[in-house]
């Protein structure tokens, strides 16, 4: 008897960088068991997500700071904001060590900045934070909790009591209107 066995899947990532810094967000919801391993020169990623393993190693195209970088494990993705350990050099021409294109990698325009953009420009008008108001003081990892539920969703069911057109009377509407003075309609028989 043949068992199937189950194969583990790369996540997608979605990277951004600065010349200090790399945003990387791993789309995995609702991950379990998540084992996150950041080195000098590689990031470790490994977890379950709806019944799927999943697992990546990033080997970064020069060394970053791990002390310095932080991470956030959310519902629907896990976070990271990686200090370059050359700080304030020119953008690195790719993510990974080796060239060439991966399947599960691609560019987050959202955070992405050239390098000829003033920080302001990018961030928008809220500051320089590619994350918006995203709390990195939780990032440490501990306890992170869950999202709770969407309180107010309820009783939607088939959409009861939206009625017709209510109130909308087209007879009194188009009373009083005059189309006797409108002119013919041509005729597209030429």
């Amino acid at each position: 008897m043949l068992v199937g066995r189950q194969t583990t899947r790369f996540p997608e990532v979605l990277w951004a960088q600065r010349t200090d810094e790399i945003y990387l967000t791993f789309n995995v919801p609702d991950v379990e068991n998540p084992v996150l391993n950041l080195t000098a020169d590689a990031l470790t990623f490994s977890g379950t997500s709806e019944g799927k393993e999943y697992a990546v190693t990033i080997d970064f195209f020069k060394e970053v700071s791990p002390e310095e970088s932080k991470k956030s494990v959310t519902a629907r993705s896990i976070y990271f904001v990686i200090v370059k350990k050359e700080k304030d050099q020119s953008y690195w021409p790719r993510l990974l060590k080796n060239s060439g294109k991966v399947h599960w990698l691609k560019t987050d325009f959202a955070k992405w900045k050239d390098e000829d953009e003033d920080d302001d420009a990018a961030a928008g008008a809220g500051g320089a934070s590619p994350f918006g108001d995203m709390d990195f003081s939780q990032f440490g990892g501990g306890d992170m909790g869950g999202m709770g539920g969407m309180g107010g969703m309820g009783g939607m069911g088939g959409m009861g009591g939206m009625g017709g057109m209510g109130g909308m009377d087209f007879d009194s509407m188009m009373a009083g209107q005059n189309f006797v003075n409108m002119p013919a309609l041509e005729s597209s028989n030429k």
